[in-house]
């Protein structure tokens, strides 16, 4: 049964399905093109026609729709244009464009805008992307299953051939946009990309570089629109006639990259209107037996786990010389069994006010008995065993804490903290 199927037999199922933006599969019949891929040059006048040929011949072999390829000329000085012009009179399906001001991004975004296609891709001349890779990046657009599509020589399948100076390079750039800027893509300078027109026509009014970093601030804008990028690992070639200026570029990017913040952070940039245009809409309602949430609580108990883990060492250590083993074992857990219910309660499963708080931490301290009995049951089967170390006595503790652990998430997910809607995990009681 296909999920709209399952949806019209099922109320509550339809309800829980997704609220996403309506961006179904593209048009494949009509005159207009399918796809346009644009091979932005300036002063390409050896390389272009080889790479011309080459994508138009893998297009016409293996691309099922109607496309284009698009030459875009932006100020060459040599005789690049009239190769542009020989091939858009040769080679069906190719067209060239003349811009008279220099600038990669400045080409895009008028043949991208210019373009009757339903999907819009570019490359760099070079082909240094194997074009194999071509078909997976912009199936997920034509489907309608994504937005954007970026080849990524970081993704993990990716095979990269190039020195280590622009390998240290790269890694670092993207690092610092993840670092600034808070991306989620793997990738951003890959000369190999693909968009939906739609989501281009959305987004490139407000993309205002018109060189090397018009491709970060396209998928920043992406990302925080909400838009879905997806990223096809690639095979990948250096070019060793390569013309780019790093320094140059690079202390443009780092320009860009404030630019960009600051844009985001004053709110000049229009974000929450292209979410509400873009956006593929959260999960509002949990699809029946699909936990809610369940990653980030995991991540956030884990965090709150370490933190009392730690507390509860330190305190055990500290008491143990004074009181004994037992004793300072039922001191700790105690004292960190009340803070780790309130921190769970608020940062894990997001429970504010004093409502039922001492419902809470007595459900908490029930559960705290668990552990209690499990730390106090192997510390007593150790010392019955043997005469252990200090270490050994604090390794044992640590396991069965860990076994505590993940039955205490249990417990305060399906019993203590559990919404009126879920059922109780029945196997956790």
């Amino acid at each position: 049964m296909t999920p709209t199927e399952t949806a019209a037999a099922d109320p509550e199922v339809a309800a829980a399905l997704p609220q996403q933006a309506a961006r179904g599969p593209v048009r494949t019949s009509g005159p207009a093109p399918v796809l346009d891929v644009v091979v932005p040059v300036h002063n390409e006048e050896r390389d272009l026609e080889p790479c011309v040929r080459r994508l138009h011949a893998h297009l016409h072999a293996h691309f099922p729709y109607r496309f284009r390829i698009t030459v875009a000329d932006n100020a060459s000085t040599d005789g690049t244009w009239a190769v542009a012009e020989s091939l858009a009179g040769s080679l069906p399906g190719v067209r060239a464009v003349r811009l008279e001001q220099k600038g990669r991004g400045r080409a895009l975004h008028t043949t991208w805008l210019g373009s009757d296609a339903e999907v819009l891709a570019y490359m760099d001349v070079d082909l240094s992307t194997d074009l194999n890779a071509l078909s997976p990046l912009v199936a997920p657009l034509i489907s309608g299953h994504s937005d954007v599509a970026i080849g990524s020589r970081l993704a993990r399948g990716a095979r990269v051939v190039r020195g280590p100076k622009r390998e240290l390079i790269s890694r670092a750039y993207n690092l610092l946009l993840r670092g600034t800027l808070a991306v989620r893509f793997s990738d951003a300078q890959c000369g190999f990309k693909a968009i939906r027109a739609d989501v281009a026509r959305a987004l490139l009014p407000h993309v205002a570089d018109t060189g090397w970093f018009f491709d970060t601030e396209l998928l920043v804008l992406a990302q925080r629109a909400g838009s879905r990028i997806h990223e096809v690992p690639v095979d990948w070639v250096d070019d060793p006639d390569s013309r780019v200026d790093i320094v140059r570029t690079a202390v443009a990017d780092l320009r860009g990259i404030a630019r960009l913040g600051r844009g985001l952070a004053t709110g000049r940039l229009p974000i929450a209107d292209l979410r509400a245009q873009l956006g593929r809409g959260a999960i509002t309602q949990d699809p029946p037996g699909v936990p809610r949430g369940l990653l980030r609580q995991l991540v956030r108990f884990a965090a709150v786990g370490v933190v009392s883990t730690l507390a509860y060492l330190v305190l055990y250590v500290l008491l143990r010389g004074q009181v004994g083993p037992q004793p300072a074992n039922l001191v700790a857990l105690l004292v960190t069994a009340v803070g780790n219910t309130a921190a769970n309660r608020r940062l894990t499963f997001g429970v504010r006010g004093s409502a039922d708080a001492a419902r809470h931490q007595f459900q908490g301290l029930l559960v705290f008995v668990l552990g209690l009995g499990l730390t106090s049951g192997a510390l007593a089967l150790l010392h019955g065993l043997t005469a252990p170390s200090g270490l050994t006595e604090v390794s044992v503790l640590v396991a069965a804490n860990l076994l505590a652990t993940v039955l205490r998430f249990l417990l305060l997910r399906s019993w203590v903290f559990r919404r009126p809607t879920e059922p109780v995990l029945e196997s956790a009681l």
